[in-house]
């Protein structure tokens, strides 16, 4: 069962959070409970929609390391993970590449070829690294935040279903509301720039140790079979739908369960609700349907297909 100590440090990631991106409730409820449930997190945005800055906020209220990867057509696999280098003795020694942070940023991670995202498959899923036979865990909060354009299509190459499967939540960041707009302009005539941590006004909230016990605690919290019942009968409906040409793994399930559990612990809950499944649906399943091309060429959207599902599927109650 969940704290009231706990769920307060919770909340104070996620109002940290918000102080430092503005106008953007949903993403960054969806990113800390992404982080409490132990998951990695794709962001799809267009250009100077905060997702860099989602990142940096994270690693000072976390006081965790951070690493930036540039993801480029020419980037390899050992640019990410690391290589094993020949010593003065002759012996091999690894050295470490920027994925052994706690908190990495794969930044315009649909840029890169196939071969070096696949680099990061076994890092997501594993959270360890294996160059030349040889395995090395990574930090135990280790935890990817990649980012890629929606609308820009020349010189990317598209994420493979096995990888998209490996990110708990795409979270999509739009535009904000003209109000927000106006108060992020007046916080750069206050001092605030994007690329200065220094300017965020932001103090530790907890440290990797006070993220792990967090994780603890949401595992803790209780699910009813009911609710169990409730997830798999959503999941299993993806692959029957007619809308969708491809439906949601097993693992979309567990995805779901997990950040259920991370979502009651912020709302200070000791157990799930129903609503929070059906609140974090979408950024579980999105990435992980397809629509089929004749309603995609209607502009029919994946949130839309999962919206009609979730009305269709009966809702348990539970006690």
């Amino acid at each position: 069962m969940g704290s009231p100590e706990t769920t307060e440090r919770a909340r104070a990631i996620l109002s940290g959070l918000r102080r430092v991106v503005l106008g953007q409730d949903d993403a960054t409820r969806d990113c800390v409970v992404a982080l409490l449930a132990r998951g990695h997190v794709l962001l799809e945005g267009v250009p100077g929609t905060a997702k860099t800055l989602i990142v940096r906020a994270l690693a000072q209220i976390l006081s965790v390391t951070n690493a930036r990867i540039q993801f480029t057509p020419d980037l390899m696999p050992g640019d990410v993970t690391g290589i094993s280098i020949l010593t003065g003795t002759h012996d091999l020694r690894f050295r470490e590449g920027p994925i052994f942070h706690e908190l990495v940023l794969a930044d315009e991670i649909n840029r890169a070829p196939a071969k070096t995202q696949a680099a990061l498959l076994e890092a997501m899923q594993e959270r360890t690294v294996t160059v030349d036979g040889e395995s090395h865990p990574l930090p135990p909060t280790f935890t990817v935040f990649a980012t890629q354009n929606p609308i820009e299509f020349e010189g990317t190459y598209p994420l493979p279903e096995a990888e998209l499967d490996r990110f708990m939540f795409k979270v999509s960041i739009a535009y904000p509301a003209e109000e927000v707009e106006r108060g992020i302009l007046g916080r750069y005539l206050e001092g605030f720039e994007a690329d200065e941590p220094a300017t965020y006004g932001l103090d530790p909230v907890t440290d990797a140790a006070g993220l792990a016990g967090l994780r603890a605690e949401a595992r803790g919290l209780r699910v009813e079979p009911a609710l169990l019942e409730y997830i798999t009968r959503i999941v299993r409906a993806t692959r029957e739908a007619a809308s969708l040409a491809l439906g949601a793994s097993p693992r979309a399930g567990i995805a779901l369960l997990k950040a259920s559990r991370a979502l009651a612990l912020l709302e200070g809950r000791a157990f799930v609700i129903p609503d929070d499944i059906k609140r974090l649906a979408a950024p579980a399943l999105r990435h992980r349907v397809t629509v089929t091309p004749e309603l995609e060429l209607e502009g029919v959207s994946a949130d839309a297909a999962l919206r009609a599902i979730l009305e269709q599927v009966e809702v348990p109650t539970t006690t």
